[in-house]
């Protein structure tokens, strides 16, 4: 018997994903990957490069509907052609912090931001990278007509290339992360965008969830797409309860939530999730990278490096690592680097080392976890995704520190199958996403005590005396 096929994409920052899935049942039939280029602004060309290598051959063959989770945040300017004006300016890329900071002062502090959009602006979020271009490339800038983000471009590709493009569209997941389009009210802020950039620019309209955009030349249907960690959570299933952990280039800790959070301290984001309802969301710039720095400093693989943290005690013997190599987004410190603390000749081995790399890195992440709940969403249980909740290391760390159950789900594309999930949603209407299933690979019970309690509060303590927070 036939059965009825949707694709998913996941435009990253490292590559392009792409998964088709039984509509029905979720379950991924065939798969395609391509690379993208390193750094912090890319030619958005690349990721349709990408995305075509990743479904040549036949990939999409049979495919009925298909959907896009992109990287948020990045900044696809264009002129009136449509044409890039330059290369976008990615999630990762802080020269916009003193952008972010001037914006806040502008708007009257962190309250008056969260207050209007949700969320205070860091170097991230794209109505700073507006501001930054306004100020450094005017001559750039005075051709900008519309401002979109990559998922929003890379549909727009996947429609012209089918000549179904009618206009810009994106979602109001991926919106949310703009710092001009409020989930609080559901509309834009142009005021917020003026304000950014100097001038009205166009922006996406935001269609509703389960919405067709348009339809490629081959009868494809196209629904929105979202963000990344939006799709996510939709690949996930995430019920309110859950908090999901990811560990991938960055790190996230984001839940559902039935109402915008309000966090004056600018350490969630008040996003919207992609079914509807809302999901605030903590970000880091270093999470599974801060693994790899430590296995190289220590002359090993990832394994080599699990091996080493396993066989140090909790505490890693008093080191304490603040994991900020990239800078880092929560807390906001852009220009930080990484800070080891507590260093003595006794426990200067390669073995506490190890172990002070994936404590340290872990620790934002349980800041973060305690700021979502402290702002009304409940956390009965931790799910682990991401390339680092492959290591063994990290799995025996994360239970002691976050002191909930730890479910790691079947390795999957999450991305990609939660922008497939919500390309069978556009295709068969209604009100409610279609069940698909997520197995479960591991589940480890929590063990708070004294050690994870020891451990998190010398992370704090380090970050109070390098930081002063």
């Amino acid at each position: 018997m036939s059965r009825t096929l949707v694709a998913g994409v996941d435009s990253s920052t490292q590559s392009t994903k792409v998964v088709v899935c039984d509509a029905d049942t979720g379950e991924v039939v065939r798969s395609g990957r391509a690379p993208h280029p390193d750094g912090t602004e890319v030619d958005p060309q690349r990721w349709w490069d990408a995305y075509r290598t990743a479904t040549a051959d036949g990939l999409l063959d049979g495919v009925a509907a298909i959907a896009v989770g992109g990287q948020q945040h990045g900044m696809c300017a264009l002129d009136e052609g449509g044409e890039v004006v330059r290369d976008a300016l990615l999630w990762n890329d802080t020269r916009s912090a003193g952008s972010a900071a001037e914006l806040v002062a502008e708007l009257g502090g962190p309250t008056a931001w969260v207050e209007a959009v949700g969320l205070v602006p860091v170097a991230s979020f794209t109505v700073t990278k507006l501001r930054w271009l306004a100020e450094h490339e005017p001559d750039k800038a005075a051709r900008v007509r519309d401002v979109v983000l990559p998922h929003d471009w890379v549909t727009g590709q996947i429609l012209e290339g089918g000549n179904g493009f009618r206009e810009w569209t994106t979602d109001r997941g991926d919106a949310s992360g703009t710092g001009y389009w409020s989930p609080i009210t559901g509309e834009y802020r142009p005021d917020l965008l003026e304000r950014a950039f100097g001038r009205a620019v166009g922006t996406p309209r935001v269609a509703a969830p389960s919405e067709v955009v348009g339809e490629t030349d081959t009868g494809m249907l196209v629904a929105p797409g979202t963000g990344d960690n939006m799709a996510a959570a939709l690949g996930l299933g995430i019920q309110p309860g859950d908090v999901v952990v990811s560990l991938g280039t960055s790190g996230a800790v984001f839940g559902e939530h039935s109402a915008p959070v309000f966090d004056t301290g600018g350490d969630v984001a008040s996003f919207a999730s992609a079914a509807g309802d809302h999901l605030p969301l903590m970000c880091t710039l270093n999470a599974a990278r801060v693994l790899t720095a430590a296995a190289r400093m220590l002359g090993t693989d990832l394994a080599g490096l699990d091996a080493l943290a396993l066989a140090a005690d909790p505490g890693a013997g008093g080191l304490t690592l603040l994991p900020y190599l990239d800078g880092e987004r929560t807390p906001n410190l852009p220009d930080a680097t990484g800070t080891l603390g507590g260093l003595t000749r006794g426990n200067a081995t390669p073995e506490n080392l190890a172990r002070a790399a994936v404590e340290g890195m872990l620790c934002n992440l349980v800041a973060g976890v305690g700021s979502l709940t402290r702002l009304g969403v409940q956390a009965r249980r931790v799910l682990l995704i991401g390339g680092a909740s492959a290591s063994e290391a990290v799995r025996a760390v994360a239970p002691m520190l976050f002191g909930v159950p730890v479910v790691v789900p079947q390795p999957g594309e999450y991305v990609a199958v939660g922008a497939a999930r919500q390309a069978a949603w556009a295709l068969r209407g209604g009100d409610a996403l279609p069940v698909w299933a997520v197995g479960t690979e591991s589940e480890y019970d929590p063990h708070p005590g004294p050690e994870g309690s020891e451990v998190t509060s010398r992370y704090a303590a380090l970050l109070r005396t390098v930081h002063g927070r």
